[in-house]
């Protein structure tokens, strides 16, 4: 009995009374609107930025490759707080696809001396990038990117229902409030 109390509750916009108002009937439909939106749009956007996000990292996968470098200076270990201790930057040269010799600074691992061998990462344009993210690492990714922008795109859509709805509840206390101004002085309060 309970629980049918409440769904009548919930839904008492949606069936005729004659306490409804206009503006109970606009906001019901805001609110039926906005979770469609958030389910339904929510998921699209989901899917569409996992996907994008997915190729992506397939398209660099195909275009990044490995490249052997030479370092041109000590890649020391860092004692920063807050610093990566395994990898820091230090300047490389490496052969372009083209045959041209190239020199840059990139991440390599920590420790390693002046003239060691290095594998570095190249686009196809030869410019040095970083590693491609594996598939499964790409999947989890892609999954963390369209959740974010589902979330996005949910909040985005719940705070504009939320908007439309305080616009409503600001007209109706507009409207309560002339009616009260044309009733309120109407009422005799003598007491005794």
């Amino acid at each position: 009995m309970s629980g049918k109390r409440n769904t009548g509750q919930r839904l008492w916009r949606w069936h005729s009374n004659p306490l409804r108002r206009h503006e109970d009937v606009v906001e019901a439909w805001i609110v039926l609107v906005m979770w469609v939106l958030i389910l339904v749009g929510g998921a699209i956007v989901w899917t569409v930025t996992a996907r994008a996000a997915d190729e992506e990292f397939a398209w660099q996968r195909t275009d990044r490759h490995e490249v052997s470098a030479v370092l041109l200076t000590d890649a020391p270990r860092s004692t920063a707080p807050g610093t990566d201790t395994y990898r820091t930057q230090a300047k490389v040269r490496w052969t372009a696809p083209d045959g041209t010799a190239n020199t840059a600074r990139t991440l390599v691992p920590a420790g390693l001396r002046s003239g060691t061998p290095v594998t570095v990462w190249q686009d196809s344009r030869g410019a040095l990038t970083t590693e491609p993210a594996g598939p499964t690492e790409a999947r989890a990714e892609a999954v963390l990117f369209g959740g974010g922008a589902a979330l996005a795109f949910s909040g985005l859509t719940f705070f504009t229902g939320a908007l439309a709805r305080w616009r409503l509840d600001k007209r109706r206390y507009d409207q309560w409030g002339a009616e009260w101004d044309t009733v309120g002085p109407r009422w005799d309060q003598k007491t005794g």
